[in-house]
């Protein structure tokens, strides 16, 4: 039984996401550190976390989580906790009654502009449908700038005013910069050369990962609400939202969230891919069955549908230039709570930025590195 004044760990970790797990795992595995993992769920994972529905199907709770990187070494160091099958990661955009692939490639751009197109003729055709604007200064400005006016108001405008709740003039131009576009007719929804998913799903992953005997796991446990009831002889990682962390002290950060609709089907499939995104039709921005992806064989489906949401659990933070500079300021407060109370700030909540699985996992490698280096072995 682990007491709530307990001094006997050398790392504290708050939150057992990908980052927390990470770095309990290297802790206790690389460092022989005795480490506390301090989880408000009851499971681990974050929202990666994924769950057997009623119906028997492994779902992800929290939406998609499509493993994908370039990244050897990420890889390597997952794999000795999880055996990986391919990934399946296609997705389609709904318009006007058709379905097209995204990221937008040359089948794409044909059946938008409903002719037949090589490579060459598909850029001199968005060479005279963009807009010049040499220098994008916001994600409006950066799709005109590749696309022009036509795709924009087809693909990212409905989507992004429902995603993130404001205009697209709003956002920075890397927002609506994370998709490639493509003159060939890859569909594939991402570029990265490692694109697989673990074959027993993400939570199975975790737990592996947390199983070891130095470490130690509180669920269902608010770190912000015992913070004060341990304490750790070398360093503490937090992995939450760094406003909370502060008590808000620089105002709240704004966060965008989701809610989810769960869909059972007497059908085997229903989709003809992992996700169908809505642009311009309906409230909920995509429509995600899982099967594609986890590549399960039951004669039943479940499909999610996902409605972007103010507030709620905290999934993306949104990125402004109003609010980088709010962030600025609680980054400011973590170097010095890093400097002066060795807590360190790793994570997408923690950093207020959008980081994919693989990028929060290197991450949390990197942050392990410092930490063995600045403190060392036991």
């Amino acid at each position: 039984m682990i007491r709530m004044n307990d001094t006997d760990f050398d790392l504290i970790i708050a939150g057992a996401g990908p980052v927390g797990c990470v770095m309990a795992e290297r802790a206790a595995c690389g460092m022989g550190w005795k480490c506390l993992v301090i989880e408000k769920r009851p499971y681990p994972g974050g929202i990666c976390h994924d769950f057997i529905h009623e119906s028997g199907l492994l779902l992800h709770k929290y939406g998609p989580h499509l493993f994908r990187t370039d990244r050897q070494s990420v890889v390597d160091y997952l794999s000795t906790y999880t055996e990986w099958i391919p990934g399946n990661y296609r997705v389609q955009a709904f318009y006007r009654g058709e379905l097209y692939p995204l990221p937008i490639n040359l089948t794409t751009l044909e059946k938008f502009f409903r002719c037949s197109l090589t490579p060459e003729s598909a850029r001199t055709l968005l060479e005279k449908e963009r807009t010049d604007i040499s220098h994008p200064a916001n994600s409006e400005e950066f799709v005109l700038s590749r696309l022009g006016r036509n795709l924009y108001e087809a693909f990212y405008l409905g989507y992004t005013l429902k995603q993130w709740g404001i205009h697209p003039r709003e956002l920075l131009p890397a927002v609506c910069g994370r998709l490639p576009i493509r003159f060939n007719r890859d569909d594939r929804y991402v570029d990265e050369p490692f694109q697989m998913m673990p074959r027993d799903g993400y939570t199975r992953l975790f737990e592996r990962m947390l199983s070891h005997p130095s470490i130690k796991v509180i669920f269902n446990t608010d770190f912000l609400k015992v913070r004060d009831r341990f304490h750790a002889r070398k360093a503490v990682v937090y992995t939450g939202p760094i406003d909370a962390y502060f008590h808000c002290r620089h105002g709240a950060l704004p966060w965008r969230s989701l809610d989810f609709e769960w869909v059972e089907m007497e059908k085997a499939i229903q989709q003809p891919c992992v996700a169908i995104n809505y642009p311009s039709d309906h409230a909920y921005t995509r429509s995600v069955e899982i099967k594609h992806v986890t590549a399960q064989k039951h004669p039943r489906t479940v499909i999610s549908y996902e409605y972007p949401r103010a507030e709620g659990e905290p999934f993306y933070p949104v990125p402004t230039e109003a609010n980088l500079a709010q962030y600025s300021l609680y980054r400011c407060l973590a170097e010095q709570e890093t400097a002066g109370k060795g807590v360190y700030f790793c994570g997408r909540l923690a950093t207020y930025s959008y980081l994919n699985i693989d990028q929060a996992i290197q991450c949390a490698l990197e942050l392990s590195q410092v930490l063995r280096d600045r403190y060392g072995h036991v």
